[in-house]
């Protein structure tokens, strides 16, 4: 099962209010969002570090997210495709456009690593 949940209109408000969540938004005719999707689907498929972070990924171009756009006027200014937004018990922090692994890893080094297992 993978770990980037598809996140819409019925369970944006769920997803964040996580803990700690990263919500990747994007188009579904955007290129460089599906790679962006893609690199983050095979590391998320081996990473051990950041278990208590949920990843989610939303097309702003689908249908029913107007209660998101209305509670998200930042997302006005968002010129850039894919764009990351970290939040943290429901606020937001960190974001940043594009993509990149090490880009990611260094902005959820801001918020800790989860403790090792005993």
């Amino acid at each position: 099962m993978s770990r980037l949940e598809t996140v819409d209109g019925t369970n944006w408000r769920e997803f964040v209010g996580a803990s700690v969540a990263l919500l990747v938004i994007g188009k579904s005719d955007c290129g460089a969002c599906a790679a962006w999707a893609e690199e983050l689907e095979a590391f998320l498929a081996t990473d051990t570090e950041w278990p208590h972070v949920r990843f989610g990924k939303m097309y702003v171009d689908k249908p029913g997210l107007i209660e998101f756009k209305r509670a998200s006027p930042w997302l006005a200014d968002v010129d850039e495709l894919p764009f990351n937004q970290l939040y943290v018990a429901g606020e937001r922090s960190k974001a940043w456009p594009g993509g990149g692994i090490d880009r990611l890893v260094t902005r959820l080094g801001g918020i800790g690593r989860a403790e090792p297992p005993p």
